[in-house]
């Protein structure tokens, strides 16, 4: 299909114009909605002695185990469906539909155009990240018989590269208008993008124990959109999650977080807790809500999760996280707190200069690795 390749910062994403009925066949509705106590809720409760076409479908939907994102209303699917079946004079769906595939498109530039080319569809279908309303509303109208079937739908496409970021925008834009449980909106990231994936599933539960548990340096300092809202935020979940998974597939570092049995939740936990505790430590009154620092924004966070890498790969693999590790860790992290004068605010994108945010975060890893003598 023709498409628009398009970039924006360090990602890139596709524009196409989607016949309507072919659309419809590669997109994936899915529509489970979760209350404060784990139940299944929705938007009208079903008539059971008037069950129309949008009732059936809504259902079936709502059936598939595999559903997590918010109840499709079924009252707005049928004012939109009577929408494109009466509006005649002005476009029907001007906005873009979001779509995201697991998989990473293949893109064939023409001959002598970098940016316009044919993109290849993805084997499996499409999620839908905004317009589910949309494109069900289209489902029944083109089920008429007077219905245009002429209809292309505009769209934008994110693939398997832009994961973190569609990822992002999906919980942004499903828990701005409808309220969704915290836990579910947490736990989103396992369920949206890989399945089975185990390295993927191991840090996302790492990013989760960081946020939650108690003794984490960055507990409720990370925005999983849907967490406390009066907690400052330093770093969101997909950037963390990022460097985490970065982290767990460390060759050299693996031994922290894999024991007999496989993935250690326990061990890898402590590995990252211990060595933000020791940083912590050293960086003193810099560490946290402090506006004339850096310590504690996404950038530095992320050099912290990857210098926790080359912790991993140089300690001595018998010393347990707990007590033992942090004293070690704390007295080869005391000298950090002579770094305090780089972290300042004013000056600091001179002092590690760059050509984006994660050449930076790697010139923060080598800075914090040279200072504590793990380079």
């Amino acid at each position: 299909m023709f498409a628009q390749r398009m970039r924006q910062k360090e990602s890139e994403f596709y524009f196409v114009s989607y016949p309507a009925e072919d659309l419809l066949r590669k997109v994936r509705f899915v529509s489970r909605f979760y209350g404060e106590r784990g139940e299944v809720i929705g938007g009208e409760k079903s008539n059971k002695k008037h069950v129309d076409d949008v009732e059936r479908y809504v259902q079936a939907i709502e059936k598939n185990s595999k559903s997590f994102q918010r109840d499709l209303n079924r009252r707005k699917v049928r004012q939109i469906k009577d929408f494109y079946r009466n509006e005649v004079r002005q476009p029907v769906i001007p906005g873009a539909v979001l779509l995201f595939s697991t998989e990473k498109l293949e893109f064939q530039p023409l001959k002598g155009m970098e940016r316009a080319g044919n993109l290849v569809e993805p084997r499996g279908d499409f999620l839908i990240i905004d317009g589910q309303h949309r494109l069900a509303g289209l489902h029944f109208y083109l089920q008429e018989d007077d219905a245009d079937r002429r209809i292309e739908v505009p769209v934008v496409i994110f693939d398997g590269k832009t994961s973190d970021f569609a990822t992002e925008m999906f919980v942004v834009i499903n828990s701005t208008h409808t309220r969704i449980n915290r836990s579910h909106l947490i736990d989103l990231y396992e369920r949206i993008e890989w399945g089975t994936d185990p390295e993927k599933k191991y840090a996302a539960g790492l990013v989760r124990a960081l946020y939650e548990e108690g003794d984490s340096p960055l507990q409720y300092h990370i925005n999983m959109l849907g967490g406390r809202s009066n907690q400052e935020m330093w770093i969101n979940q997909a950037q963390i999650f990022g460097e985490v998974h970065r982290l767990v597939r460390r060759k050299d570092a693996q031994h922290r977080f894999r024991d007999g049995r496989g993935w250690n939740k326990d061990r890898g936990y402590g590995l990252l807790r211990d060595v933000l505790r020791a940083l912590r430590t050293g960086f003193g009154d810099a560490w946290g809500d402090n506006k004339n620092h850096m310590v504690t924004r996404d950038v530095t966070i992320g050099g912290m999760l990857r210098f926790a890498g080359d912790v991993a790969a140089k300690i001595d693999p018998t010393v347990s996280p707990g007590h033992d590790l942090v004293r070690l860790l704390e007295a080869r992290c005391r000298s950090v707190g002579e770094l305090v004068p780089e972290f300042r605010r004013e000056g600091f994108y001179e002092r590690f200069p760059a050509r984006g945010q994660l050449e930076r975060v790697e010139l923060i890893r080598k800075r914090l690795a040279r200072q504590t003598r793990f380079d």
